[in-house]
């Protein structure tokens, strides 16, 4: 009997797996055929043959995105294809002497500084979870905070908030669902405290990654795009910090009303277990590393936010934690290749979407079609923000910035600061579905969560956040500084 059944569900899994497949297929070929509609019916005789190549990867691009026929970091691989085979013969014939150089750049966002500025962050943030920093300081907050429901709940979002602005939003994510994973399994599986724990980290670390230019691909997407307007580490956080605070507060409140039924203290029991590799470990040098990751970790921010006083560049200053780490022994080669490079295959193509979307002059074509409808400054940044959390609810936030910031760029003339900053911002406000970010995945893996779950708190943040972002966006940098 056990081995039938094992039979039928390794039949059943084969089954999957196929029907997987061909979705997947169909999925592509829908991109393909809806990207060639679309490039027909925008086609336009002043378009020249480079603009019309970007188009038609632009919609392909947001297809693959959307469906996700295949995996996000190969979307982005496939933008560095493309646009070097697509192009190349075009520049050739345009500029026979100098043909290299256009694709090349294409490539080179490969070594851009936003690329440079996040392996830094991933650096560190393997550091804090190789050394146990991140349950240490998980711990103190618990103990902090109280052990009330709705002060628990306090305390993990804003703990996941602070981690989400020196860590990737999916590593925070996963460090602090595995932390609360025993307390949650001392809870009913529909508790509504259970719910509202697993919510309010998925929400936190979005919003929490707003606050500085390494807590999300977006924040330093736009700075790389503002590179000659002088924002750097610290004038992000002008803004970037009180959105993350307010927003953080604002989805707790929101949270504690529909998910925490009584303000009973409850007991909390936070189990640590040391991994393999602690227990082979020497206390001692376990300790020494501790130490190494606090010093470099506080070294490099320090000189991020000082950056104005040093003019050392953000993306120069994270190669402190890479060298240090490395050379000390706290990351090794095994932990090297664990490393998230499929993100940064994301951006690196993302970017040199932008890039091309710019540079072929297709930006400034539509851009031109835009400014003839004279629409007002302040509408323009609103339905700006809005696009961009339609846009990042159902693909990459990433992708869409990707997308969005080239065109902002030209667009606004009148404050060019302005519309790339909240587009960068407002990315991070798409929590509508599981799919939305990979915190929210995450979450939804855990079994304690459905799909309708993530409408409450997605509604909340998806419209309050947009309008919050530009108000403090445009009082920042229009009125202030």
């Amino acid at each position: 009997m056990a081995d039938s059944r094992h039979y039928s569900l390794q039949i059943l899994s084969h089954i999957q797996k196929m029907v997987d497949i061909q979705q997947k297929v169909i999925y592509f070929l829908l991109s393909l055929i809806v990207a060639f509609g679309l490039t027909y019916l925008l086609y336009e005789p002043e378009l020249n043959r480079a603009q019309i190549y970007v188009l038609f990867l632009l919609f392909l691009a947001i297809g693959l995105w959307m469906t996700e026929a295949i995996p996000p970091f190969a979307t982005g691989l496939l933008v560095f294809g493309f646009l070097i085979f697509a192009t190349n013969s075009y520049y050739s014939e345009l500029d026979p002497e100098n043909a290299k150089t256009y694709y090349q750049d294409y490539v080179n966002t490969w070594s851009n500084s936003v690329i440079w500025l996040m392996l830094g962050g991933f650096f560190m943030a393997d550091a804090m979870q190789k050394t146990h920093l991140d349950r240490i300081v998980f711990k103190m907050s618990i103990s902090k905070f109280g052990t009330a429901p709705e002060k628990i709940l306090l305390g993990l979002m804003l703990t996941t908030a602070v981690f989400s602005m020196i860590m990737s939003n999916t590593a925070t994510t996963a460090m602090m669902v595995a932390s609360v994973a025993p307390f949650l399994k001392t809870l009913p599986k529909e508790s509504d405290l259970s719910k509202g724990i697993l919510i309010g980290i998925a929400a936190a670390a979005s919003i929490g990654g707003m606050g500085t230019l390494i807590g999300s691909p977006p924040n330093a997407i736009a700075v790389d795009a503002l590179a000659d307007e002088g924002i750097g580490f610290l004038e992000w956080m002008y803004v970037g910090m009180p959105v993350s605070i307010i927003l953080t507060f604002v989805t707790w409140y929101f949270l504690k009303r529909k998910y925490v039924k009584t303000n009973t203290p409850i007991e909390v029991q936070l189990e640590e277990t040391p991994t393999e590799e602690e227990k082979k470990e020497d206390p001692r040098i376990l300790k020494m590393k501790k130490n190494v990751v606090l010093s470099v970790l506080c070294v490099t921010l320090i000189l991020w936010l000082t950056e104005k006083l040093h003019n050392i560049p953000a993306s120069i200053i994270s190669l402190i934690p890479i060298m240090l780490l490395t050379m000390l022994g706290v990351v090794k080669g095994n932990d090297v290749r664990r490393l998230p490079w499929d993100t940064l295959m994301l951006v690196a193509g993302g970017l040199a979407l932008g890039m091309a979307i710019k540079e072929t002059g297709l930006a400034q074509h539509y851009v031109d079609k835009l400014q003839q409808i004279h629409l007002n400054f302040y509408v323009l940044v609103f339905f700006f923000a809005l696009l961009t959390v339609l846009l990042s609810n159902v693909m990459s936030n990433t992708a869409t910035a990707t997308i969005l910031i080239p065109i902002a760029i030209i667009l606004t003339y009148q404050n060019p600061v302005v519309l790339p900053i909240v587009i960068g911002l407002s990315a991070s406000t798409a929590l509508f579905l599981p799919i939305s970010t990979p915190p929210n995945a995450i979450a939804y893996s855990t079994g304690f969560l459905q799909q309708k779950d993530f409408r409450y708190a997605g509604l909340i943040v998806g419209l309050l956040g947009p309008i919050l972002i530009c108000a403090l966006t445009m009082l920042v940098f229009m009125v202030i500084l």
